[in-house]
């Protein structure tokens, strides 16, 4: 049977978006709302939710709705990553840092994006050794209009957390530490393992030695 704090938990998580962007410097939502239960934390950690996310941990936990916290970012539309292919070198990193495995592709294949998976948390983007992966606004213009709650839909969120507890079973992300890290407020947390420097280094020259071989090949 739950313990009183991890039943709060658990309801706190639910008011959560599940982007598991690690924004608010926890490794996950599941994380955050613990640190939420057991320690207190503040509850203006999570662009994602945005106001109205902030609005609802309030009333569940009858604390003042503060303003989110610039230290982690500001409220916005939700973004989609997008993989150039001219760019991609079939590495799987990002595959393998996306936290919903909202990311297509094998080894030295170019990857494509499943949008409608693609949570906005833009972790994939410090993995890759060549840079060829951006976050781009919604096409519909209501949809770039949208804001926290308004951008990603519960139902959104229920998908994304199913997603993510199937992700963990193969890339266990790092236990959280005893306190958040301190994310930028113009990018993601790397609490997601991120590769070391000297593989990405490999990485890139793999793919320039690659180029150089195709552009040798008679036409």
């Amino acid at each position: 049977m739950p313990t009183a704090s991890e039943a709060l938990a658990a309801q706190i998580d639910a008011l959560l978006p599940q982007t598991q962007c690690t924004r608010c410097g926890y490794p996950d939502c599941a994380a955050y709302a613990r640190a939420i239960a057991e320690e207190g934390t503040e509850i203006n950690r999570c662009p994602p939710g945005g106001a109205q996310g902030i609005a609802s941990l309030a009333a569940l936990l009858h604390r003042p709705a503060l303003p989110l916290d610039p230290a982690c970012g500001g409220e916005g539309p939700r973004e989609l990553a997008v993989i150039d292919p001219a760019q991609c070198i079939g590495c799987t990193l990002c595959i393998q840092a996306c936290p919903v495995d909202a990311i297509a592709g094998v080894a030295k294949h170019m990857h494509s994006v499943i949008a409608q998976w693609c949570t906005g948390c833009a972790l994939c983007l410090p993995p890759c050794p060549v840079d060829c992966i951006r976050m781009v606004p919604p096409t519909e213009p209501d949809e770039a209009r949208r804001t926290g709650w308004n951008a990603w839909s519960p139902a959104q969120a229920d998908e994304a957390r199913q997603r993510y507890a199937r992700h963990l079973e193969h890339h266990p992300r790092q236990p959280a530490t005893d306190g958040p890290a301190v994310p930028s407020a113009t990018s993601p947390s790397k609490t997601a393992a991120a590769p070391s420097a000297d593989r990405k280094a490999a990485l890139l020259k793999a793919a320039l030695e690659k180029a150089r071989q195709r552009q040798a090949r008679p036409r």
